[in-house]
């Protein structure tokens, strides 16, 4: 099981048996690199702990927890999670700030204890069959078994498998803020936090709010740069990871090093934002450049995640990493501040459908007729999906508008009537935060879903791919429950999105960042496919190939391909989803591998 996981700590490792339990360790070293190797326990040994992640406030609990008494052999934060445990018993966790994955054994109660980070930023997954648990970081460090096949259905709707599903029956995924207790056989899941909206503050100016935003940042920016390793970040042009390279800048006395992706195609490029922000702070740069070659390395990325996952972004992600892993061992990433801070344009369409949801729907014939075009989120893809979803209810409009495959779609993809319903694993999220306002529970709804099983796992893997440990400052409580006390018309008014946070980035960021339209982290996938991928799209999802891997109807799956390279619709994103389905088969049930070069993946690079 260690050694399937040797990419995520390949600087040590370690274990610990006792009768008919055992924990093992990879370390990625951060901090105390001498002395930190894991497991480590307590002061009689009768509690050990292996971690994946970093504790943050380790040092402050520390303090705190040597003045009632513990002793400390390491400056590890690992160490901290077991005085924390010994002393506060199953409430460890909630004292924990950082991001993490954690597996404690009590000898004493004999019994073992899980926990995942209040955010979902680190994996955990588990398979508890009989009287036996075992648990893993990936999928491919357990027994695989049967796969499942609401989960196939899951992702045909997401082009992620959401919590708790794994894409095999018998192991699923511990949620974010919850532990699992395994005691005698038995096996207790308990929340133990769950970040999320607040009472919306009238109390302060918007004077007042933007310091306070700037404050927020940078403490939570402070902390996440704690490291005795050097600290890069992962700069896409946007404000997001702008504002976290600036105040990395600001607090550090070296210069930071920070590393982007961009691409051929204009309307995809980010990089001149990145170029801005770099010089105005005299960070060290490194960039690459994207061709459409690099849609190649997609059976390298197969072998990358250890279930299928198709956000097309996963693939410039894996590519900066690697960049970034050539000098670094840690990087700071933007992710959680769309989610918190209202910056996506679903969310717009959101607050339009309320006023222009009718009008929409019977405009739908001639929407449908407009021609699609390969640009980055165009007029046409945005306008066909607000059609067709404005008239639905709150939450199946939300859904709507990001659905990869429908109902009806993926009946005719598998075969088979639909396993599972995709707005169920929304409800219960969504019905929690009943009394807030819309934008706000629509809001939590992705922080909680969409977050953490597509945007967190693309970052984790693809990071972890090279050993190069991925921070997000902006999902930390400090951050999140500033940005979910805000009014949602300090998030998103009208069609401006992101509204306070541009304006709280003003002083520290160029203009022409803050006030740039949002391109986020994807490829030109609808040329790419159009244009030289075609032979390869043809080739991975040849009749042959699908009938073997038995998961799709390859008339069906023939369709969606004639279909996009027609230029009739475009279906990239849905492409993309039944290529990596089918590349991920391939590598992990049937243990083909491919040969997959990046020397062809990028051009310039400096």
């Amino acid at each position: 099981m260690s050694a399937t996981l040797v990419h995520r700590g390949p600087d040590s490792e370690g274990s610990f048996v006792d009768g008919g339990v055992g924990l093992g360790a990879r370390r990625l070293a951060i901090i105390d690199l001498e002395h930190g190797d894991q497991p480590l326990a307590n002061e009689d040994g009768t509690c050990t702990v292996v971690q994946n992640g970093e504790i943050y406030n380790y040092a402050e609990l520390t303090h705190e927890l040597e003045r009632l008494g513990h002793r400390f052999r390491t400056r590890s934060d690992t160490e901290t999670i077991v005085h924390a445990y010994e002393q506060w018993g199953l409430g460890f966790a909630d004292r924990l700030r950082g991001m993490f994955a954690v597996a404690i054994w009590d000898a004493r109660e004999r019994r073992l204890v899980l926990a995942r980070d209040r955010f979902g930023i680190k994996p955990l997954y588990y398979r508890a069959v009989g009287a036996e648990l075992s648990f893993a970081s990936e999928l491919d460090a357990l027994p695989h078994g049967e796969i499942d096949p609401a989960a196939v259905d899951a992702f045909l709707a997401f082009n992620s498998i959401p919590t708790p599903l794994s894409i095999f029956r018998e192991i699923r995924k511990l949620a974010a803020g919850h532990l699992l207790v395994w005691q005698e056989g038995e096996l207790e899941l308990r929340r133990f936090a769950r970040p999320g909206p607040l009472p919306p503050r009238a109390d302060a100016d918007e004077a007042e709010l933007l310091e306070e935003c700037r404050a927020r940042l940078r403490d939570s920016v402070r902390a996440h740069l704690v490291s005795d390793v050097p600290v890069g970040v992962l700069l896409s042009g946007g404000v997001d990871s702008g504002a976290l390279a600036a105040l990395a800048a600001e607090e550090s006395r070296e210069p930071v090093r920070t590393f982007s992706v961009g691409f051929e195609e204009a309307s995809f490029d980010e990089l001149a934002g990145a170029r801005a922000v770099s010089r105005r702070y005299g960070t060290r740069h490194r960039e690459l450049v994207l061709r459409p070659d690099a849609a190649l390395l997609l059976p390298a990325l197969a072998d990358v995640f250890d279930e299928p996952f198709a956000d097309s972004s996963a693939l410039p992600t894996y590519l900066v990493a690697k960049l970034a892993a050539e000098d670094v061992k840690v990087a700071l990433s933007g992710e959680g501040g769309d989610e918190l801070f209202g910056g996506y344009y679903t969310y717009v369409a959101d607050l339009l459908a309320e006023r222009f949801g009718g009008l929409a729907s019977r405009a739908r014939p001639l929407v449908e007729r407009l021609p699609s075009s390969t640009r980055r989120v165009s007029f046409d893809y945005k306008a066909k999906r607000f059609a067709r979803a404005a008239h639905l209810p709150p939450l199946e409009r939300h859904h709507g508008w990001k659905e990869i495959f429908s109902a009806g779609e993926r009946a005719e993809l598998t075969g088979r009537a639909p396993a599972w319903d995709p707005v169920s694993a929304l409800r219960e999220r969504f019905a929690e935060t009943e009394g807030h306002e819309l934008l706000t529970r629509l809001q939590d709804v992705d922080l909680g879903t969409y977050l953490v099983d597509d945007l967190l796992v693309k970052t984790d893997r693809a990071s972890m791919a090279w050993s190069l440990e991925a921070r997000v400052p902006f999902l930390d409580t400090v951050v999140s429950n500033f940005a979910f006390s805000l009014p949602a018309s300090q998030r998103v008014r009208r069609l401006e999105k992101k509204r306070l946070l541009r304006r709280a980035l003003e002083p520290l960021l160029p203009r022409e960042v803050v006030q740039g339209r949002k391109r986020g982290f994807s490829i030109p996938a609808a040329a790419w496919l159009r244009g030289e991928l075609e032979p390869f799209a043809r080739e991975t999802l040849s009749a042959e190939t699908l009938s073997r891997q038995g998961l799709l109807q390859p008339t069906a799956v023939r369709r969606v391909l004639d279909e996009h390279i027609a230029g009739r619709a475009d279906l990239s994103r849905q492409l993309w989803g039944l290529l990596s389905l089918t590349l991920w088969y391939e590598r992990h049930v049937e243990g083909v591998t491919r040969d997959a070069s990046l020397a062809h993946a990028v051009a310039g690079g400096c």
